[in-house]
């Protein structure tokens, strides 16, 4: 068993250059390597403001979702909470004011291509905003933006990213 053992370290010692060997023991070579393991998803904050029955929802300039409606949002810069970065990215997306109240759900948004290659991958944090003040306008990389019935989104009248329903629903529960 030590001689197995030692065999195999000796294999995954050599990984980056001929063989990995996966969790089921099985070889694998270089080229049949599942994923590029010095990637790491892109970690971002979503502002959830729902206020007299309507969501606060942008329209996406850029992909991924170009042209769907979803939260507003971006990426959280290092030593930055991500309450701080959904209260951030809120103002500079859409120019209203809100108070980050807490962490509703994350949503892991992993885009593959047609090899099934991976083109995008997010953590998205979604986090509840109280609204203090102002008028969504759309700026930043969101070509609108505004206050949109809940039941309009609920019942897919317009085209949003995935999983905003689901989000909108744990919100709307948060709030009761």
């Amino acid at each position: 068993m030590a001689a197995l053992t030692r065999l195999l370290l000796d294999i995954v010692a050599l990984a980056d250059t001929f063989v990995i060997v996966s969790a089921g023991g099985v070889l694998l070579t270089h080229a049949e390597r599942p994923t590029d393991m010095t990637k790491a998803p892109k970690l971002a904050a979503l502002a959830v403001m729902i206020h007299a029955d309507q969501v606060l929802l942008v329209r996406r300039k850029n992909e991924p979702d170009a042209g769907l409606w979803g939260f507003p949002g971006g990426h959280v810069d290092f030593g930055e909470t991500a309450l701080a970065a959904a209260a951030r990215e809120l103002r500079e997306e859409t120019s209203v004011v809100g108070r980050p109240l807490h962490y509703l759900t994350n949503v892991d948004v992993i885009i593959k291509d047609e090899c099934g290659c991976v083109q995008f991958h997010f953590l998205l944090a979604a986090v509840l905003c109280e609204y203090l003040s102002g008028e969504p306008m759309a700026d930043d990389d969101v070509s609108e933006a505004a206050w949109i019935p809940i039941n309009g989104v609920l019942i897919r009248q317009i085209a949003c990213s995935k999983h905003v329903d689901d989000v909108i629903r744990m919100a709307t529960m948060s709030q009761k």
